[in-house]
């Protein structure tokens, strides 16, 4: 398995036959620059995404479209995308799982939002969740845009995830400080890899002090097209 940051919350997750786009962001990621689009996402199967801010969605469509692949995701989005722009989708919801053909994906809560910008305002396009997805004998905690949760308790005790891939960049989801409690509280992570940090001088820069806090955690500071394999 190789896990692999496309920067900001974006992820490309290879396993066995599957390519796996976690909430890609193309167009307009300072972290991802043009000339590396092709090889992020070559060869992908499908793309997951947490939910429909600008920095989760604004490609998914077009690369549905262009890669000729299904979105998945939460029910009501995928529903209505289906329906209305006439892509695949495997739309599901909170405590269910899917099988994606050799990994499957179960759907878990999150606390953030999930809207777009219409001209009449803010719109919901269903609502914000995170994942725990499993496949080669690993079971990985995709935390999505969230804020340290009671729910993750149980998270953790009926999951089992190994590794962690949490959003902890501060203002708009936990900071480093809050992912390392959470870790210590809820979690029983081997490897732990932080995301939706650096991209904007607003939020967090570094993961010295999430590494730091957990010593007996492998923290990886992931660089943007550098697979980590597992």
């Amino acid at each position: 398995m190789n896990i692999i940051w496309l920067g900001h919350g974006s992820f490309r997750i290879e396993t066995g036959d599957l390519v796996l786009l976690v909430d890609p962001w193309l167009t307009g990621n300072p972290m991802l620059g043009e000339e590396q689009h092709e090889a992020a996402v070559k060869g992908a199967t499908h793309i997951i995404l947490t939910h429909v801010h600008f920095d989760h969605v604004v490609d998914v469509l077009s690369l549905c479209r262009k890669l000729n692949i299904p979105a998945v995701g939460q029910y009501d989005i995928m529903g209505y995308w289906n329906e209305v722009e006439k892509i695949e989708t495997v739309g599901f919801n909170k405590g269910g799982t899917v099988d994606l053909g050799g990994a499957t994906l179960s759907m878990v809560t999150a606390q953030h939002s999930s809207t777009f910008s219409t001209e009449d305002g803010p719109r919901t396009g269903g609502s914000e969740v995170g994942y725990m997805l499993s496949a080669e004998g690993h079971t990985i905690y995709i935390s999505g845009d969230t804020d340290i949760m009671a729910d993750m308790e149980w998270f953790a005790d009926y999951y089992k995830p190994d590794i962690g891939i949490l959003s902890a960049g501060g203002h708009f989801t936990m900071d480093m400080a809050k992912v390392a409690y959470a870790a210590k509280r809820y979690f029983n992570f081997k490897t732990l890899i932080p995301c939706h940090y650096r991209t904007f001088p607003i939020l967090e820069q570094s993961a010295d002090a999430l590494a730091k806090a957990l010593p007996d955690v492998e923290v990886i500071e992931p660089q943007v097209l550098q697979p980590i394999a597992l």
